[in-house]
């Protein structure tokens, strides 16, 4: 999305990416790279091994033959850069960001979307003295040294990277964002979706996305317990995910929970849409002492509806927009309390707050808002406001 909102600012844009990913399926094709046109984006897939989780041996061996295949693609085939920006995951890309800009004179931009190795050390359960960790965090550093400059979609990364560094180049805040044409871009529901998943005359408090372990909805399921015999309100889980069936078992005995089938994209908004309260949480970790940009809570505000998130971390967007509130990750009594705060408020009070987020999320995060703000932070000299 950024990259396409450049094009259309008169940037001439290439992204190289690999055509291996464990939840999503990527072209084949012969040889070793393919570069199409995608939305006026010059795309280079990168053929690399396959690999299934996320956690596997095979992911590893699959940056490492990203970024061999990288190296030696023949660089005359493409423009000249005037910047680079490597993306991780995977912090190895920082190697090539170092060697083009030797190359090129060109400036380079270290973006982090995932703070790794700390995640792997918070959420994955890995050792901070494993030596995978310790090789991570040199090549972390080191990304944080060399860059020209650091862009996060974190809002507090300034901290993380003081903590990592003595010095380090000027840092940015360029979360995650919306296309100001999904607002309305959405396609309705099937009406036999709705009569099979949907509950009518309820208080629906929904969470929709993945249902796996870094969700934490643990805390979620057991709210819904101490709340299974208020006739007003209901649970919806909608999506699908590894422990999908362990929460199907857990909850088999609650007539306050349902789940329902994962829909498309373009059907997401419906399904919020319909909903009283939209509710995300996460597990108590470091990690978010640094802040959030999540894709669901875009989601979510952009349907304007209220959102309820179990988050201890760095407060952004909810907080900002007033579009919400959030309660200690973990702490059932307290999001009780929430929800049930929420439901004594009239439609009236509950559609301002709803409104309140969407209408702060399209004044600040639009992508050719947010494409402008990279822009200048990827050349300043150029800046232009």
């Amino acid at each position: 999305m950024l990259l396409r909102e450049m094009v259309r600012a008169g940037y001439c844009c290439t992204l190289f990416t690999s055509n291996s990913h464990h939840l999503i399926e990527r072209p084949d094709f012969d040889g070793t790279h393919r570069t199409e046109q995608v939305d006026g984006v010059e795309v280079c897939r990168i053929r690399t091994l396959r690999y299934r989780g996320a956690k596997s041996l095979g992911r590893i061996l699959s940056w490492l033959h990203f970024e061999w295949r990288l190296w030696r693609l023949p660089k005359g085939d493409f423009r000249k850069p005037d910047a680079v920006i490597v993306s991780s995951l995977s912090l190895l890309t920082i190697f090539n960001g170092i060697l083009l800009r030797r190359r090129y004179g060109c400036r380079l931009i270290f973006e982090v979307r995932d703070i790794w190795p700390l995640t792997l050390v918070e959420e994955g359960g890995f050792s901070d003295r494993n030596p995978l960790i310790v090789i991570l965090r040199m090549i972390e550093r080191l990304g944080y040294r060399k860059s020209d400059a650091i862009v996060g979609t974190m809002p507090n990364l300034s901290e993380h990277v003081a903590e990592q560094v003595s010095t380090s180049p000027p840092i940015h805040c360029v979360p995650m964002g919306v296309d100001r044409r999904q607002l309305h871009a959405y396609e309705t529901l099937p009406p036999d979706y709705v009569d099979a998943h949907i509950p009518q005359g309820k208080f629906l408090v929904c969470h929709a996305g993945t249902i796996g372990i870094t969700n934490a909805l643990d805390t979620l399921f057991e709210c819904a317990r101490t709340l299974r015999d208020d006739p007003r309100v209901h649970f919806l889980v909608v999506g699908d995910g590894d422990l999908k069936d362990h929460y199907l078992s857990r909850c088999s005995d609650m007539a306050n929970v349902s789940f329902a089938p994962a829909v498309p994209k373009t059907m997401v908004q419906d399904v919020l849409k319909r909903c009283d309260l939209l509710y995300f949480s996460v597990h108590v970790s470091k990690v978010w002492r640094y802040g959030q940009s999540l894709n669901k809570v875009v989601d979510y505000m952009l349907a304007g509806r209220p959102v309820l998130a179990s988050y201890s971390g760095y407060q952004s967007m909810i907080n900002e927009s007033g579009g919400g509130s959030c309660v200690p990750a973990g702490d059932v009594d307290a999001l009780r309390s929430e929800i049930l705060r929420y439901v004594k408020m009239t439609p009236t009070e509950r559609a301002a707050i709803g409104s309140a987020a969407q209408a702060w999320l399209l004044a600040n995060r639009t992508y050719d808002r947010l494409a402008q703000h990279y822009l200048n932070i990827a050349f300043p000299t150029r800046a232009i406001g």
